[in-house]
């Protein structure tokens, strides 16, 4: 049974930094593509980022680009968002993704098989 947990969320202020870290269970982490979605109240899930299984093709979504950088440790099973200069509209829920396949090629919802609980990350201003 594939487990994926992220921890990290939390309150920050407008220009603050957090980290998100996700870990998996039951999964090829090495051989396997991961990244991170996110979903705001009443608005749909949205893909931020994606690292290929070797984390040297990576994905940004255009809003975070800049400000956010995805990065995994393939030996500790663990996957990292650095989030810097937050925004309040950068306010959701966190939800790290786990592929079936090696590459993030588009990353859409449909691509992602497993989900981890999601973690809230809330930027005030």
């Amino acid at each position: 049974q594939v487990q994926v947990i992220e921890s990290g969320g939390g309150l920050v202020q407008a220009g603050g930094s957090l980290r998100l870290s996700c870990t998996t269970s039951g999964l090829t982490f090495d051989d396997s593509a991961m990244g991170w979605f996110r979903q705001a109240p009443g608005k749909e899930r949205e893909r931020v980022s994606c690292s290929n299984w070797q984390g040297d093709s990576i994905y940004y979504e255009d809003s975070v680009k800049g400000r956010f950088t995805i990065t995994r440790d393939n030996a500790k099973n663990t996957l990292y968002l650095q989030m810097n200069s937050l925004k309040p509209e950068d306010t959701a829920m966190y939800y790290c993704a786990a592929k079936a396949s090696r590459l993030c090629s588009s990353f859409p919802l449909s691509d992602v098989p497993y989900w981890g609980q999601g973690t809230q990350v809330t930027v005030s201003t």
